[in-house]
């Protein structure tokens, strides 16, 4: 029940991020014990790169302790939609935290906001969400794969947050998004191979106010089709950007330097009489940089009112 609100002790059924390194950050679910491959009833220990855990040495701990491994130790995180991002289980390829920053904000979402999306996949986008717009707003989330939706569905139960979202099986770009959300949306996000084919049903489910569209896609031939129907929609504001994050290094470099003071004509050239170099701090980027995440396209349906629908 961790993920609805900040709690300071850990309970069993809670989810609680594991902190080891940089590189090793586990979610566990406290349940002090599991099933093993012979479908026996077994203690739940987790196995890392600083020994074993008894996940049920967890239970009564405050969040943001220090726990003891058999061979290190690591802390004990309360969870947030960013840490979720990255320990997640991958069913699909997942949207990360700055490309979910920049989605959020070009949304304008905020507590009391309905929004809608699709797809749902692992759901590394909808926690983010779902913060968002509680506790009086809702997420309507889409996923074509019902086993998908279906993981979904329980792990948002799991969470805490279930009363905060509704998860649905359906297609999307055949069959809209139904009547229940018809005229709700304030705001409409996609993840899909042809978004184009979901933008007639999203402006059904807009409210006749109007409200905003996000879409992202990894290729500029389904951001140019996505880019034309909106406009022949009536959809105005029509941006496409993508988000790169330049994470700069800082550290202590060497600088030799010259003695100018004690110089002489026969000091200089090659054999010049350099002082003990000094120790700076510099930045500079990394050495390699990823190069493309995602196009993602925001546009905003004007009220009904006022909307300019061209014929095609």
């Amino acid at each position: 029940m961790s993920f609805h609100e900040h709690k300071s002790t850990i309970e069993e059924g809670d989810t609680v991020i594991l902190y080891l390194n940089p590189s090793s950050i586990h979610a566990v679910t406290v349940n002090p014990v599991t099933k093993n491959k012979k479908d026996a009833i077994v203690e739940n220990i987790l196995q890392t790169t600083q020994g074993g855990l008894k996940i049920k040495s967890l239970i009564g701990k405050e969040y943001g302790s220090c726990i003891q491994l058999t061979k290190g130790y690591g802390f004990a995180l309360h969870p947030t939609p960013e840490l979720w991002t990255i320990t997640l289980p991958h069913r699909t390829q997942i949207i990360y935290t700055p490309d979910i920053s920049m989605i959020i904000l070009q949304l304008e979402l905020k507590p009391g906001s309905v929004v809608i999306e699709s797809g749902t996949g692992s759901g590394s986008l909808s926690h983010a969400l779902i913060r968002a717009v509680k506790p009086s707003g809702h997420l309507y989330t889409f996923d074509f794969h019902e086993q998908r939706a279906d993981v979904a569905r329980t792990e948002f139960q799991s969470h805490g947050v279930g009363e905060f979202v509704t998860v649905a099986h359906q297609d999307v770009c055949q069959n809209g998004f139904g009547l229940d959300v018809a005229g709700k949306a304030d705001a409409v996000f996609l993840d899909l191979p042809h978004p184009w084919e979901a933008v007639p049903h999203a402006v059904n489910a807009m409210r006749d106010s109007g409200g905003r569209l996000c879409s992202f896609s990894p290729c500029v031939e389904q951001v140019q089709r996505t880019c034309e129907q909106l406009r022949i929609l009536g959809f105005i504001e029509i941006t496409t950007m993508e988000v790169l994050i330049k994470e700069y290094q800082v550290n202590s470099r060497p600088m030799s330097v010259i003695d100018l003071e004690d110089i002489k004509p026969e000091d200089t050239g090659p054999h010049s009489k350099w002082k003990d170099p000094l120790t700076i701090v510099s930045c500079h980027a990394p050495p390699t940089l990823a190069g493309h995440t995602g196009y993602l396209t925001v546009a905003t349906l004007p009220p009904k009112s006022s909307r300019l629908v061209l014929e095609v």
